[in-house]
């Protein structure tokens, strides 16, 4: 789950498909199973044989469930919520090396376990990772008017509001205009009282 550049693979698979999800609530099986692709699932767990129509619903489901969490901003609440996702999982994380990467927490999607239940597990065991290691909430919603995409806020510094610098500059342009407006505006009124 851990990279050298300090990030989690988990993490940004979670905060992908998310935001898949999230973009288009009925994201095609395929296009779920390529975005899996991509963050390393085995074409052989991929096939429709082993992830089908079925699971691919369950992972929707499941994708939008992490979603509002992932719009969390009180570090209690979401620790809270991140508990009894593992309660409800029955998450048993485990270290794993694999494929050349070195050793991680993993939680794996058992035989009885659906595609749900392993992406709601893992996600949370990423944020819960993420929360511990950040002493905050190192994930979030961009709070610029009309964009609402997750990001991760790994980063040095503060935590983000914004998912990108352009959000965060057009918001501060925006609240700056909307002060000079209302500044406009209660001078214009002062002047009509005289």
């Amino acid at each position: 789950m851990g990279d050298s550049r300090g990030g989690f693979r988990a993490a940004r698979r979670l905060i992908d498909l998310a935001e898949a999800v999230r973009t288009d609530p009925e994201l095609p099986r395929a296009a779920l199973a390529e975005l899996l692709a991509a963050h390393g699932e085995r074409p052989e767990e991929l096939t429709e044989e082993a992830f089908p129509e079925a699971g691919a619903v369950e992972l929707r489901a499941a994708a939008r469930r992490m979603a509002a969490l992932l719009g969390e901003s009180d570090e209690d609440r979401a620790a809270e919520s991140l508990n009894a996702l593992f309660e409800e999982c029955g998450a048993r994380p485990r270290l794993t090396r694999h494929d050349g990467h070195p050793w991680h927490l993993h939680v794996d999607r058992g035989g009885e376990a659906g595609w749900g239940d392993w992406f709601l597990a893992s996600g949370a065991l990423a944020l819960a990772q993420l929360l511990t290691e950040y002493g905050r909430i190192a994930w979030g919603a961009c709070a610029a008017l009309g964009c609402g995409r997750f990001f991760l806020a790994t980063g040095p510094g503060s935590a983000r509001r914004y998912c990108t610098g352009g959000c965060a500059t057009r918001a501060r342009v925006a609240a700056h205009r909307r002060r000079k407006r209302d500044e406009h505006g209660r001078a214009g009124k002062g002047e009509e009282r005289r």
